[in-house]
């Protein structure tokens, strides 16, 4: 199904886009404009052809990694997209692994301690960040750390004053471990904390209440009763036995959290002024780019389906059940 539903959405963005009110050539100029200057413009987007001919030649591109031209400076959309994705993809997995490590330790705490203070404090505490807007909770994390405090930087990703690691593959924590630069990951991970655990905070919750109610069926199954009787210790039983067979529907919503994050950092992203995907989507819309729209909207589309793809496979390896 991953091939129909990229093709599906592949068809649902090109059209949506060009139902949009307004002529988008006119939009970018935004003002009085000669025929020649407009036709010449058409010409080098390729909005001179007729629509069946432009879904067909944006068809051909997408395989190749051709999302189109701007229409603000004529350069591909993707070049745009392979400066910007890494920070976005660095931001993503340290906040999902912020998420997970803390919602699985917390929940299996919760889990343990069933219907006790613990328990409905950490309940509470999941639905609360849950509910919490990410952009306030980092306007405060941001006056707190930030500008009262003055332990932490208030935004964008790196210090000026000092130089970036040589790019290997755009994650300045990575880089600098590879390049063993100390003071870029200092300076790097010291711009990540804010907007790392906003974001992970957020996403906790969810692991939480995953976590407790999956290990609450596990802890009453047969083999955790004859664990006990053999004499295993609790965090054993607990962490060995019990966590790993509750993982399997953790795993799911750890991938589908995954997928969403990459396409759904944009509000983490404009608070703190990082430099991804988030922002770069945000400054498109703002220009009525609508070929940048399109081939960002669609490149996450394609990043979160092959995600889920890679999430089908692996469960299916982890759970003997399904490939029987």
């Amino acid at each position: 199904m991953t091939i129909p539903m990229i093709m599906l959405l592949l068809t649902f963005v090109f059209v949506i886009v060009r139902i949009l009110p307004g002529d988008p050539a006119l939009l970018h100029f935004e003002r009085n404009v000669s025929p020649e200057t407009l036709a010449e413009f058409r010409e080098a987007l390729g909005l001179d052809v007729p629509l069946l001919n432009q879904y067909f030649n944006y068809l051909g591109g997408i395989p190749f990694g051709d999302f189109g031209l701007s229409m603000q400076d004529f350069t591909p959309v993707s070049e745009h997209i392979q400066i910007r994705f890494p920070a976005t993809l660095e931001l993503t997995i340290y906040s999902m692994l912020y998420a997970v490590l803390l919602g699985l330790a917390l929940g299996v705490k919760s889990a343990k301690n069933y219907d006790s203070v613990q328990d409905h404090g950490i309940r509470m505490f999941s639905i609360v960040t849950y509910a919490i807007p990410v952009f306030f909770l980092g306007m405060i994390l941001q006056s707190i750390f930030s500008i009262y405090l003055g332990w932490l930087p208030t935004g964008t990703r790196f210090d000026p004053h000092y130089s970036t690691p040589a790019t290997i593959t755009g994650m300045y924590t990575i880089d600098s471990i590879l390049t063993g630069n100390l003071t870029a990951l200092i300076v790097s991970a010291r711009y990540l904390i804010l907007p790392t655990i906003t974001l992970g905070t957020i996403l906790c919750g969810i692991f939480i209440r995953l976590t407790r109610t999956n290990m609450l069926e596990t802890l009453r199954q047969d083999f955790v009763v004859a664990a006990e009787a053999r004499g295993l210790s609790a965090n054993k039983i607990e962490y060995t036995y019990a966590l790993r067979n509750a993982f399997l529907p953790i795993l799911t919503m750890i991938g589908l959290q995954f997928a969403a994050l990459l396409a759904g950092a944009v509000l983490t992203e404009t608070t703190f002024s990082w430099p991804g995907l988030g922002t770069y989507l945000v400054q498109r819309i703002a220009h009525r780019d609508y070929t940048a729209l399109q081939g960002v909207v669609v490149f996450f589309g394609i990043l979160v389906a092959m995600v889920t793809l890679i999430l089908d496979i692996l469960y299916a390896y982890l759970d003997p059940r399904i490939r029987l």
